[in-house]
């Protein structure tokens, strides 16, 4: 059972993405529940140097995967990221951009939401929202 779908603003959730399809449950949303362990809750707007710490930290998010029916990601995609995935960018200074309105609440189990905030986009139109 997934929990509430509930931002981190305390807001409804938005959607992160469609193209590419994005979160644990491929909804286009960070939702969360009890089989992601990983809490892929986080918003995100990936950049060329987040992808690059991603691949010299093993998870190469870059490269098409096309037996997962995955494209491969590239700067400006929006993506649910790991929650501890973007507390490790940021402290290692290569820590995307967030989408506060489509991160889930449970993000802030893990990441302070004054960090999410402190790498927040600006609020604008999306064609998800």
């Amino acid at each position: 059972m997934k929990h509430p779908s509930v931002n981190v603003l305390g807001g409804e959730l938005h959607p992160c993405s469609s193209d590419p399809l994005t979160g644990f449950y491929r909804d286009s949303c960070c939702n969360t529940g009890p089989e992601d362990a990983g809490s892929h809750t986080v918003c995100v707007v990936v950049t060329a140097e987040f992808l690059a710490l991603s691949k010299y930290l093993g998870n190469d998010l870059s490269t098409p995967r096309p037996e997962y029916r995955f494209a491969g990601l590239k700067p400006g995609d929006r993506w649910c990221l790991c929650a501890a995935r973007f507390l490790q960018a940021a402290e290692e200074f290569a820590a995307p951009k967030v989408v506060l309105e489509a991160t889930h609440a449970r993000a802030i189990d893990i990441v302070p939401l004054e960090l999410l905030k402190a790498h927040a986009v600006e609020p604008g139109p999306h064609p998800e929202d």
